[in-house]
């Protein structure tokens, strides 16, 4: 999963989970009085807890049995598409999710308003899982994905805006708040694997898609039934587009999509090159979006210097999550034929764990660890390690775990534990870097273009999910020493220089810590 936070001291939320953050300048008006509380916050808190915790039971419980799914036989249920490009197309859909992410914000910014954009968004996303569940074949999967990844990036880009709607610059319960809110997301990151997996083994793929659906459709009732206790500022919208304007950026849209489906169509885009394609756009957008602010004149020159620094940044999420999103791609491949899932239960005998339930050890220990890390930040204060020292631990941290795979190489079924010691480091890692990347960012913004920064954040995850499928490619039982063993390597070794640079990276962010 994908965290970002508002603050340093606080528990972090998944991005895919994903990739939200309070804004510098978040709404600040007088939040309105109402007569109910929950845990002692505003009590439409409980409301938007309560759909995100839907949201991402849905996202996750759909992801953790989606590459089974393209890969299984026919006979088994599946789809029966190589195994190869199977994990390729799990990487480019998680990576085109925090593209679509900014798609989102523009048209909540412009259009529709954060509150109007989260509930269509949150409609989609429940359509696209009823398209999995009820359309067979690779028709219901297209349309399925594309879905509920427009879906998830409108969502992503609006959640956590109206949360912080509830409060005034200078509340106090503002961090507390986001904590709930953000348990919220991580337990139902944690639930979604566990129950469509017992579903999709038990009585096949499409009822674990199914319920994928009926979730999102109880976090959707439950939203639409309690909406109306929202501030009035989420119903506007900050900076609408002039209706002038309208044809031009239609038109735009209408070419796209036509440009996109002649590529498919001709066969220049295919299943197979989708993640390198990804990939790609993800790396041209950054190099424009660098350019266009190292160039700016509305940009002076601290903010360029903060920039380049976010350049090196940048480079350590693209890697951190080039392994860490493979947990969907080649971890997943792993545990359904590497892992030696039958478990010995008490009074049942031995029983078989569902291939997507070690998708769930990474919240589970989020939710663990997390006040931990929390309270270790607080209590070092201005002691504790500076952003780039971080970033360089929880890459290394990520590196390491990848070599944890080696051991068991040789192995022919791999106990459960051990995968779950390597989940735990790289959870360990995540939170040495994924809580302070998307905050640092708006930290660095230009005044100017506090946007673009936020874009180059979502673009660095984007890129570094796209490669866990183009990477995710090269895997195989026969050589996993080679890929585990280079990987992780190679990403250690970033780490390092990482953590080389950290001073001058620092002093380059001019005075952000």
């Amino acid at each position: 999963m994908k965290y970002s936070t508002f603050s340093e001291s606080t528990p972090p939320q998944p991005a895919g989970a994903d990739a939200t953050t309070l804004p510098e300048d978040s709404p600040s008006d007088p939040v309105p009085a109402v007569s109910r509380s929950f845990l002692g916050q505003p009590g439409p808190l409980a409301n938007l807890f309560s759909v995100e915790l839907w949201e991402r039971f849905s996202f996750y419980g759909m992801q953790g049995i989606l590459a089974i799914y393209m890969y299984f036989a026919a006979t088994d249920g599946g789809l029966g598409i190589p195994e190869s490009t199977a994990l390729g197309i799990v990487g480019a859909y998680g990576g085109s999710v925090y593209i679509f992410s900014i798609l989102g914000a523009l048209v909540s910014d412009r259009l529709l308003g954060p509150e109007k954009t989260l509930f269509g968004s949150a409609v989609m996303i429940m359509l696209g899982h009823i398209a999995l569940a009820l359309i067979p074949g690779v028709p219901g999967l297209v349309a399925g994905l594309l879905l509920v990844g427009v879906g998830s990036g409108g969502l992503k880009s609006t959640a956590a805006t109206l949360v912080g709607s509830l409060y005034s610059r200078d509340d106090p319960r503002r961090d507390a708040g986001f904590s709930i809110y953000y348990m919220g997301i991580n337990i139902g990151g944690l639930l979604g694997p566990l129950l469509t997996g017992v579903a999709q083994q038990s009585w096949g793929f499409h009822v674990g898609f199914g319920l994928a659906a009926i979730g999102m459709a109880i976090g959707l009732l439950q939203y639409v039934l309690t909406r109306k206790g929202l501030p009035a500022s989420v119903h506007t919208v900050p900076d609408p587009l002039p209706r002038s304007k309208y044809p031009l950026w239609a038109g735009i849209g209408v070419g796209t999509v036509a440009l996109v489906l002649v590529l498919v169509l001709t066969g220049v885009v295919t299943a197979a090159n989708l993640a390198n394609i990804m990939t790609g756009l993800s790396v041209v957008g950054a190099v424009v979006i660098f350019a266009m602010l190292l160039t700016s004149k509305k940009v002076d020159s601290d903010e360029r210097s903060r920039v380049v620094a976010f350049i090196p940044l940048f480079i350590g999420t693209a890697a951190f999550f080039a392994l860490f999103q493979q947990q969907f791609t080649v971890i997943t491949l792993y545990s359904d034929t590497r892992l030696d899932r039958v478990l010995g239960l008490p009074f049942l005998g031995d029983w078989t764990m569902p291939i997507s339930w070690v998708q769930s050890f990474n919240p589970f220990f989020i939710i663990v660890l997390a006040p931990l890390f929390a309270l270790l930040w607080t209590k070092l204060g201005s002691r504790q390690p500076g952003t780039p020292t971080k970033f360089g631990l929880g890459i290394i941290l990520m590196g390491s775990a990848f070599l944890l795979f080696l051991p068991m190489a040789a192995t022919v079924s791999v106990p459960v534990l051990w995968i779950a010691m390597i989940m735990l480091v790289a959870t360990i890692g995540e939170l040495s870097l994924s809580p302070v990347g998307l905050s640092l960012s708006t930290k660095l913004a230009p005044r100017a273009f506090p946007v673009m920064m936020m874009a180059l954040y979502n673009l660095a995850v984007a890129l570094g999910t796209s490669l866990s499928g183009s990477l995710a490619q090269y895997y195989s039982a026969e050589d996993e020493v080679a890929y585990f063993g280079v990987l992780g390597a190679v990403t250690i070794g970033i780490g390092l220089i990482m953590l080389a640079i950290a001073r001058p990276v620092g002093r380059g962010m001019r005075g952000v810590k």
